[in-house]
């Protein structure tokens, strides 16, 4: 799933017309931990068969040079759903917990709650990984009990701060990647867990076969999302009332542990990441053929795009060794580094739209784009002007994903943020680290600066995008420039331009 363009001065007029008879279904399918050499539309040299994925491709448009926000999961969702990046929060590194507080912040408008004050029905699915408040059995958390949850989580009571609080009206999911402790949500309530016995809710789940649940067999997790999906889909289909939705499914493949099922299993010959990517594209097939089915496809943009990078995990289970050096599979192409790091393997992500009749189909787009544009292109959409104190670091890629013309690139720059919170800024074909290493699960992660040794890194993308030439002491004009633009960014609290001025 990738990303888009800017356009200054596409009035609501333009906007409009551009649409059509009125707003589009918005449908998000973001990948976990899917890599930029996973799918063959991206790489013809994936061991991964991805053939709904390159289909989708061939039907929309495909973005070269797409980002996350940031190279770990839960930063980049923050950002997803607030148009903000999440280093601006009080997550300034790493990843969430399953048992943490609510990390969007309490009255942030988000991208559902904009898209439901427009009529949008508004559905999340999966993975959130953005925190919530548990209730608990007493004043302060519990030691771990062994299952990933702090002991003294009361499963039997709703939580608070959750997706339904922050604009969704149904969400269907789980806190975190929890297939090893796993506890499914409706709402604001804990409908499974893995204990014995099942919660009592367990009877009170609508379009969802018990026995995916009872017994728990973690290698269900994709399927058992999957098929809400598609039943929430099916329930709108039949339904006389054609409002548009805005339906966000964060599935959970294929991050480790690396589970396919049986029936994947061993499919590829390449071993069980690749396995895991041929799920997430039946998956995603499932999904497509269910828009197909209900009469959606003319009218529903879908963004298909990922977290982050791959972690280059090769086998089931714990990961045990580097998918390039066993099977010949190159899960991030020919970009440096993985999950976590701050170089291009680390964020550059697979991103398509689709959108028939708009959306040119088997076109590509080179211009530089980021998740985190998500939330002022669907404002854009939806006719709407963010206010200030919203979607912070959001660029309008309407423009970009129509094809339309524009004048400039849409971003100024983009900001990298890696595991460990170093930062990276990126502007035309420069990109300038500001720290040694990578800044994520590889080591060394951050070397301390040594004398007569650069302090950070700086690439030319276009003459070097394997990021293998370190021009830091190169250019000192061009570093010290992009270093206080960071700077600017990061004490005004914004990066995206004032809308207030924007024509």
């Amino acid at each position: 799933m990738q990303c888009f363009f800017l356009i200054l001065g596409m009035d609501l007029a333009t906007v409009s017309s551009a649409l059509g008879s009125g707003p589009p279904n918005i449908l998000v399918l973001l990948a976990d931990d899917l890599g930029y050499g996973d799918p063959g539309c991206f790489n013809p040299d994936s061991k991964a068969p991805t053939p709904r994925i390159d289909r989708l491709a061939r039907q929309g448009r495909r973005f070269t040079d797409a980002h996350s926000p940031s190279s770990v999961c839960s930063p980049t969702r923050y950002a997803i759903l607030t148009g903000r990046y999440a280093w601006r929060s009080r997550l300034k590194l790493g990843v969430l917990n399953s048992w943490d507080p609510a990390l969007i912040e309490s009255g942030r408008l988000t991208l559902p709650a904009l898209l439901k004050q427009h009529g949008y029905q508004t559905a999340a699915f999966g993975k959130w990984h953005l925190g919530w408040n548990w209730a608990t059995s007493g004043d302060r958390p519990l030691p771990d009990d062994g299952r990933g949850f702090p002991a003294g989580i009361d499963f039997n009571r709703p939580i608070t701060e959750g997706p339904t609080s922050c604009g969704f009206d149904h969400f269907f999911g789980m806190a975190g990647n929890t297939v090893m402790s796993p506890c499914l949500l409706e709402g604001d309530r804990p409908i499974f867990t893995g204990s014995r016995p099942p919660l009592n809710h367990l009877t009170k789940i609508e379009g969802l076969p018990h026995s995916l649940l009872d017994p728990w067999d973690e290698r269900n997790s994709l399927p058992i999302l999957t098929d809400r999906v598609v039943w929430y889909l099916d329930s709108l289909g039949s339904r006389p009332d054609r409002s548009p939705f805005f339906l966000y499914f964060a599935m959970t493949a294929p991050h480790a542990p690396i589970i396919p099922q049986d029936r994947f299993r061993g499919l590829t010959g390449h071993g069980g990441a690749c396995d895991f990517v041929a799920q997430l594209d039946d998956t995603i097939g499932r999904v497509l053929d269910a828009i197909d089915r209900n009469g959606m496809a003319e009218n529903t943009l879908v963004i298909l795009t990922s977290d982050n990078g791959s972690p280059g995990f090769a086998d089931e289970g714990a990961p045990t060794g580097s998918v390039i050096a066993r099977y010949d599979h190159r899960p991030n192409g020919r970009w440096r580094g993985m999950k976590g790091d701050i170089h291009e393997g680390g964020h550059r992500v697979p991103m398509i739209a689709r959108w028939p009749g708009h959306v040119p189909a088997g076109t590509t787009c080179d211009e530089t784009v980021c998740l985190v544009d998500l939330m002022a292109t669907c404002a854009s959409i939806v006719g709407e002007r963010l206010p200030e104190d919203a979607g912070e670091d959001s660029h309008d890629i309407l423009p970009a994903i129509l094809d339309q013309p524009h004048a400039r690139p849409i971003r100024e720059t983009t900001v990298h943020h890696a595991l460990i919170g170093m930062f990276a800024i990126r502007r035309g074909d420069w990109k300038l680290i500001l720290g040694r290493g990578s800044g994520g699960f590889t080591l060394p992660q951050s070397i301390p600066p040594e004398a007569g040794k650069p302090a950070g890194q700086f690439y030319n993308l276009r003459d070097d995008p394997g990021e293998t030439r370190n021009r830091y002491t190169d250019r000192p004009d061009l570093v010290a420039e992009l270093t206080a633009l960071l700077e600017t960014y990061r004490r005004t609290g914004r990066s995206a331009p004032r809308r207030s001025s924007t024509p």
